[in-house]
């Protein structure tokens, strides 16, 4: 873990230039440390060299390493959220990534609601139409979105989608660009401000913020690798 500071420098100076590249500044893109599978102890070196957002895919697994972090940290939810699930979620994360149904969102707007919260999120695009991602077609987003917008305790703040997996990061532009293109549309249809796009994870990032990611979701490239791979972050 002794090398957790230097692969963060390198992220960062990567992220910087990539958002150069597009004509934006640096700081228009935050970085979210991917921690799932790593240890409270990743999380601590990470955020002893200036790191603030972290995401987790697991409820449970981020119900247990949450309290063992430094405080002051800003949680970010990545994964496949349960409805049973939503009320020890809010209880956990200030950010959701992966609101990828009306029932979903409902659920996080009734309960929020009850807990006396106001909750960021981002709706998930499944742009690509792989069966085996969760999230709203692009056509179902643009139905959905009037009344999702008008949820009075969940504040959609954007949209978030993950590339297929390819070797090649100039694949995974299309559908980047494709992303980028529906919240524009949004934007434009219903005269929402939506500033947050999530995409780009360590083998794509460069060409997601080359197309206007405001968030990427590094794990590997800060951590190393996994115990074991989960779908659906990083």
């Amino acid at each position: 873990m002794t090398d957790i500071p230097a692969r963060l420098a390198h992220a960062r100076q990567e992220i910087a230039a990539a958002a150069r590249r597009a004509g934006r500044e640096p700081d228009s893109v935050r970085l979210v440390a991917v921690s799932k599978t790593h240890p409270a102890e990743a999380v601590e070196g990470a955020a002893a060299a200036g790191q603030r957002i972290f995401g987790e895919n697991r409820v449970q697994e981020a119900r247990e390493k949450i309290p063992a972090c430094p405080p002051g940290l800003e949680w970010h939810l990545l994964g496949h959220l349960q409805k049973n699930k939503v009320r020890q979620a809010l209880s956990l994360f200030s950010f959701f990534h992966s609101i990828d149904s009306q029932a979903l969102a409902g659920a996080i707007d009734r309960i929020a609601g009850e807990t006396g919260q106001k909750v960021d999120g981002l709706l998930e695009v499944n742009v690509s139409g792989e069966e085996t991602k969760h999230g709203f077609t692009p056509a179902q987003v643009r139905e959905a979105f009037p009344a999702l917008a008008a949820l009075p305790h969940l504040r959609i703040r954007g949209l978030m989608t993950m590339a297929p997996y390819s070797e090649n990061p100039e694949a995974a532009r299309p559908v980047f660009r494709a992303l980028r293109g529906l919240r524009d549309e949004l934007q434009s249809a219903h005269g929402a401000a939506l500033p947050e796009l999530s995409m780009g994870m360590s083998g794509d990032f460069e060409p997601a913020i080359e197309e206007g990611a405001t968030l990427v979701r590094l794990g590997s490239s800060i951590f190393g690798q996994r115990p074991q791979v989960q779908a659906n972050a990083e």
